[in-house]
């Protein structure tokens, strides 16, 4: 499965065989069980995941209400936005199936970095390229309907239909679920 964490980062920069040795011998591998909480509003975030194989999804509770903004799957980084920073948290991690992750903090970070300044090159690349897709990802979330949010997740992440709760995947959409029912009714007709 380490051998993922360095698929991931190969696809935007090379990898020495020094930096692969080391990202190989720091992966810290950890199992967690499905409905763990990884990051709770308040808390510190000294942890970052790089999943392997499971679900993590994020979530703010606003007004009494969860709030879903992002489903972390395989081959994907999930860090807080208050990562590392000493403020406490405004999100929710939570895992929604067991999940097998490469667990990051800081520490280990700056460690890195100063071994292998490559690290610190790789890792400012890649969120460069992560930042430009949020961006564009927020951008089209915007401009788009309802419906145009869901024919684009069918299209792009399909498997989420069958791994989280329909009422998750309609906060993720910003509608209600009763709205989600008859959206899927609508496309459903035109198939």
């Amino acid at each position: 499965m380490e051998n993922e964490i360095l698929k991931y980062i190969s696809k935007y920069v090379p990898i020495t065989k020094d930096l692969e040795k080391a990202i190989l011998e720091s992966a810290a591998i950890k199992n967690f069980p499905k409905g763990t909480s990884l990051l709770k509003e308040g808390n510190l975030s000294n942890e970052c995941y790089f999943i392997l194989k499971g679900c993590i999804r994020v979530f703010f509770i606003k007004e009494g209400e969860e709030k879903t903004t992002e489903f972390y799957t395989e081959g994907q980084a999930a860090i807080a936005s208050c990562y590392g920073k000493k403020i406490p948290s405004e999100q929710y991690f939570e895992c929604m199936e067991e999940t097998v992750a490469s667990v990051g903090n800081p520490e280990l970070e700056a460690e890195m970095f100063q071994k292998y300044p490559q690290s610190e090159s790789a890792t400012r690349v890649i969120a460069e390229i992560v930042m430009v897709n949020l961006q564009d990802k927020l951008n089209e979330f915007k401009i788009s309907s309802p419906e145009e949010r869901y024919l684009a997740l069918l299209k792009n992440r399909p498997e989420l239909i069958q791994r989280v709760p329909q009422h998750q995947i309609a906060s993720y959409l910003g509608i209600t679920p009763e709205s989600l029912s008859r959206i899927r009714k609508r496309t459903m007709s035109k198939i």
